[in-house]
């Protein structure tokens, strides 16, 4: 299992090949085709958020360095991080820990904007390339239970794409939905509660 010492290595040596795959090994992120040819240390940190928050150990030092590697990645102009898949993971990534804030709304925004008519997303980031069932059920897979997300873009067009498509996605998107379903029967926070009351991220910037 990994550590947060392991974790802090890896990150201040700068391994971050290392670190994502020992980060994706034995969860579902090991089979999704990345692609880390511009950065491979924010998909490294967002999975190392979402490790540290699993762990419940948010209050270690790491934490906070890999949120701030994580903010500075972000595009000023779109909101993303370079393409939807990682946008997504990234979003996850600050939501641990009930985490909120300007860079959380940009990125569910720049999901929202690339989301394509029909509802499906593409595999990167100009909206009129054709629908990525993989890279949309990676979306859903990292997003579909939270609230936020469900409400920033248009979330039963997304479902419904892939009841619409079921019969002709391929063995990875077809693997990738059946996980992404879960998350999206995942029942919402009651009406009126506050999803993300937690710290604002806004500051760690």
């Amino acid at each position: 299992m990994m550590t947060v010492r392991q974790l802090e290595r890896y990150w201040t040596h700068r391994q971050y090949e290392r670190m994502f795959a020992a980060l994706v090994n034995h969860r579902p992120e090991a089979s999704f085709p990345f692609d880390l040819t511009e950065s491979r240390s924010t998909p490294a940190a967002a999975l190392g958020l979402i490790r540290l928050d699993e762990l419940s150990q948010s209050n270690v030092p790491l934490y906070g360095r890999l949120v701030r590697a994580v903010l500075a990645a972000q595009n000023v102009n779109d909101g993303g991080w370079g393409d939807p898949v990682v946008t997504a993971l990234c979003a996850r990534a600050l939501m641990c820990g009930r985490g909120n804030g300007a860079s959380i709304d940009l990125a569910l925004n720049y999901l929202a904007d690339l989301q394509q008519a029909e509802g499906a997303w593409p595999a990167g980031p100009i909206r009129r390339l054709p629908a990525d069932p993989a890279a949309s059920a990676f979306i859903l897979f990292q997003l579909g239970d939270n609230r936020a997300f469900r409400e920033a873009v248009r979330f039963d067009d997304a479902v419904e794409w892939f009841d619409a498509h079921a019969s002709s996605l391929d063995a990875d998107a077809r693997r990738w939905w059946d996980y992404a379903r879960l998350r999206c029967q995942s029942r919402l926070a009651r009406p009126g509660s506050t999803s993300f009351p937690g710290r604002a991220l806004v500051g760690l910037s």
